[in-house]
């Protein structure tokens, strides 16, 4: 769905702008005085019948005086065809449009267009020069929307430009600066277009709707006969024999009533649960790649939500902080996906420290059948996340435990920074030497999850969705669950 927005100039008054050239042709008109002043007053027919007195003294100012009025008579013609430049302008007809999704997403560069129209009583062949700036919202950042460009009469000009939202929640466009130069180049013809778009930003639609279409094609053609060859536990469907299929899939039954080699095609189960729980503590709040680690945990819960709807299984979601803030209970169907986003993408993290003992516990009084437990959090060691080890130690009995957290690019260039200069900085050692020894705590840490059985998935924060999502896929695939 489109947010579209329209103006029609000439809706208000526009200003008139004098232009570089214009001032400086009304500069150009000192020199009418500094060169009469050059005459000799001599000059002047009644200057020999005057010999003294005071119209002598007078007199001899003429040369300048005569300067003066040439420069303002200049200046005025100068001044009288910047404004007829400036009512040539008002024949050009102009509309801006823009248009953008209604609905942006969060960590993504969002194309935002503008489409100027042009008609009018003008020559086909005439041109105009035209500036335009565009007033986002004041938190996007991203490219400048400043155009500067020719453009014709009778013509459609389309402008693209993207933003990028740093968080969720409600923004509006203002409007919109244009300005038309004259065809002389002594006057611009200003408007401020109220252009106003109201967005909201979401979570990362535009990659949902990336990762639908890829599932929609791995269930068809090649994709498909590779989400087979991967294997599963149920059968899917019956297909022909290919050089190296595994001869234990073989329907020899089938092959013979069809007279030719049939192997059995099978894929991972179905009407699996899946719960992810999503942590918003104080660990979540550090920004990282220009989002919030919320914001990113956000977007690959969404991603594995959406995956495991389309694979079939049942998708279950919690939020917590000292308590499950928000609880969605596992349910199938494509449509729980829009309710799982209809209640979650307000959400924001809190300088609260998270309860992860509390959340399991109330996720076993929740649920009790056997299904996999993904939980998004940050992980420092083993001292600051001894409680999320015991947290998920307790998971590893009845569930199939996924620790997920998010890598910070930066630690890592920090940590692995060469020695550009024969004497480094004390500071830039110090801070390698912290960088070097979270890493290795926090590897410490994961070790400590595997040896209880638990999985453990440690990508990238703007990685962190496709990690994820395959690795879900690679589990399906093996029947873990």
């Amino acid at each position: 769905m489109k947010a579209p927005a329209s103006y029609q100039f000439g809706r208000h008054r526009p200003r008139w702008v004098p232009t570089v050239r214009f001032y400086g042709l009304l500069l150009l008109g000192v020199l009418f005085p500094v060169l009469t002043s050059f005459l000799p007053a001599e000059l002047w027919p009644i200057a020999e019948a005057v010999s003294q007195g005071r119209l002598r003294a007078w007199l001899n100012y003429w040369p300048l005086g005569l300067g003066l009025l040439l420069m303002g008579l200049y200046d005025l013609v100068v001044f009288g065809m910047s404004l007829w430049d400036y009512i040539r302008i008002g024949r050009w007809q102009l509309t801006l449009d823009r248009a953008c999704e209604s609905r942006l997403s969060i960590g993504r560069q969002n194309p935002i267009r503008l489409r100027l129209h042009t008609r009018g009583e003008v020559p086909l062949s005439e041109q105009i020069w035209v500036e335009l700036y565009d007033y986002v919202p004041a938190e996007f950042t991203g490219e400048t929307p400043y155009f500067a460009f020719t453009a014709s009469a009778q013509r459609t000009l389309e402008l693209l430009y993207h933003v990028f939202p740093p968080r969720r929640g409600a923004f509006q466009w203002s409007g919109c600066d244009v300005r038309l130069r004259s065809a002389w180049g002594l006057a611009w013809r200003r408007w401020f277009a109220p252009l106003v778009t109201e967005v909201e930003v979401y979570p990362d639609v535009i990659g949902l709707r990336s990762l639908s279409i890829r599932l929609s094609l791995e269930s068809s053609g090649s994709l498909r006969r590779r989400r087979y060859a991967l294997g599963g536990t149920e059968f899917a469907e019956l297909r022909e024999y290919h050089l190296g299929d595994d001869l234990r899939l073989m329907d020899w039954k089938a092959s013979a009533r069809r007279g030719r080699p049939l192997v059995r095609a099978m894929e991972p189960e179905r009407d699996q649960p899946l719960i992810i729980l999503l942590d918003r503590g104080r660990l979540m709040t550090a920004t990282v790649a220009g989002l919030q680690r919320f914001d990113w945990g956000l977007n690959a819960a969404l991603a594995l939500a959406l995956t495991g709807l389309r694979r079939g299984d049942k998708v279950g979601l919690g939020i917590f902080d000292q308590q499950l803030h928000t609880w969605i209970a596992p349910q199938s169907g494509d449509s729980h996906l829009g309710r799982i986003l209809s209640q979650v993408y307000r959400c924001e993290p809190v300088l609260e420290e998270s309860d992860y003992v509390g959340t399991v516990s109330a996720i076993l009084g929740h649920y009790t059948r056997r299904a996999l437990v993904v939980v998004l959090t940050e992980v420092i060691d083993e001292v600051a996340s001894q409680e999320l080890l015991a947290a998920m130690a307790r998971l590893t009995p009845r569930f199939l435990p996924l620790c997920v957290a998010l890598r910070d690019r930066h630690i890592e260039t920090v940590a692995h920074r060469p020695f550009t200069a024969p004497v480094e900085q004390i500071s830039h050692l110090y801070e390698q030497a912290v960088a070097l020894d979270l890493l290795h705590q926090r590897r410490r840490a994961f070790a400590h999850l595997e040896q209880q059985g638990v999985l453990v998935l440690d990508a990238p924060a703007d990685q962190l969705s496709e990690q994820l999502v395959d690795r879900y896929l690679l589990l399906k695939a093996r029947g873990r669950l």
